[in-house]
């Protein structure tokens, strides 16, 4: 079946600027997934379990109003200029240090106070999805260069996949992600916790107090909680990037697999990216309430974002993420949800 795509308004901003609402469907018994032109969110993700009965995976708001007041939980966003941290809110590129907009402590999170994820995307219908496209301006947070961005979300049955493509007229630094928090159980089921998770990372970045990573090459997983080479629950905080078997690669491969014996619902995650960021969103406290009408606790649900390594631009021994005039970054990510059969299994 042709995946169906629609569009409905959403709201309107304090500013009197229009925000849409995508719907992409690929079918009855495959997938729906709502994606907001505001931040380039993916609102809902909703897929059946193994009774066939329907869901909404994915932590969000049910208005506009509240992904505004709340943007920081990065709710569903796509996130940039670059995703995750940047020591001390500066880098040097080309001899020239950069100072940017500090929002995390004295570092740089996600784009910045201004980043990715609060502003209103262009739209337009392509086969099976959406096309998002903005032109990020010369020193908007403090990156350089004027940045045209293109994110596409398609949608075939059972998997939302994800392409960003972007091109500079000066040298910059790029790293974007999707920041989608997932439960497989459904949004408002308790903790994603007793979740089991597979990563093909043979190491990770270990980080100082303020999730910087710390001096020396990524660590070794053997023996630490930090080894998911097979598959178990994640139990306790996460808030860590791994580097992922196979560094940047031409095409998807996948590098995640999470699975919850409640539901059956499990996730097959493909990538190009070198690194996988696990968070399990300790910060959610009772205070914010989803979709759901449940309110948020913490590990309600956990973000596999797909990106290169943070801070990056400050270590020349991590994969690059510079961007020059005449070059093309791409990124690719596909969610492939499944569902397994009955009683509790690993992935």
């Amino acid at each position: 079946m042709r995946t169906q795509v629609g569009r409905e308004p959403f709201g309107t901003l304090d500013d009197g600027t229009r925000v849409d609402r995508w719907t992409l469907e690929s079918g009855p018994a495959g997938l729906r997934v709502r994606i907001l032109t505001y931040g380039g969110i993916v609102q809902t993700v909703e897929a059946p379990d193994r009774d066939g009965v329907w869901g909404q995976l994915a932590l969000g708001f049910a208005d506009l109003a509240s992904y505004a007041a709340h943007g920081g939980s990065h709710f569903g966003a796509l996130v940039g200029r670059y995703a995750n941290r940047i020591a001390g809110a500066s880098f040097v590129l080309d001899g020239r240090t950069r100072a940017l907009t500090p929002n995390n402590g004295r570092h740089s999170l996600h784009g910045g106070p201004g980043g990715f994820s609060r502003v209103v995307w262009d739209a337009r219908e392509v086969d099976g999805g959406v096309q998002l496209h903005r032109v990020s301006p010369d020193g908007e947070e403090g990156f350089p260069g004027a940045l045209d961005v293109r994110v596409t979300y398609t949608l075939s049955p059972g998997a939302l996949r994800i392409v960003s493509r972007a091109t500079t007229d000066a040298p910059t630094v790029v790293n974007l992600t999707n920041h989608t928090y997932l439960n497989l159980g459904g949004d408002g089921s308790g903790s994603a916790t007793g979740h089991e998770l597979r990563l093909a990372a043979s190491r990770y970045t270990p980080v100082d107090g303020t999730g910087i990573p710390v001096p020396g090459a990524p660590a070794d997983v053997t023996g630490t909680r930090f080894d998911f080479r097979a598959a178990r629950a994640v139990t306790g905080a996460y808030d860590h990037n791994f580097a992922l078997d196979g560094g940047v690669c031409e095409a998807p491969r996948t590098v995640a697999e999470l699975y919850d014996p409640r539901s059956g619902r499990a996730l097959e995650l493909a990538t190009t990216e070198p690194g996988l960021q696990l968070y399990t969103a300790d910060h959610l406290d009772g205070t914010l309430t989803g979709t759901s009408g449940v309110p948020y606790g913490p590990a309600a649900g956990l973000a596999l974002e797909t990106q290169h390594f943070p801070d990056s631009p400050n270590r020349p021994d991590f994969p690059s993420t510079v961007l020059r005039p005449g070059e093309s970054y791409r990124s690719e990510t596909v969610y492939a949800f499944s569902v397994r059969p009955g009683g509790a299994g690993t992935p």
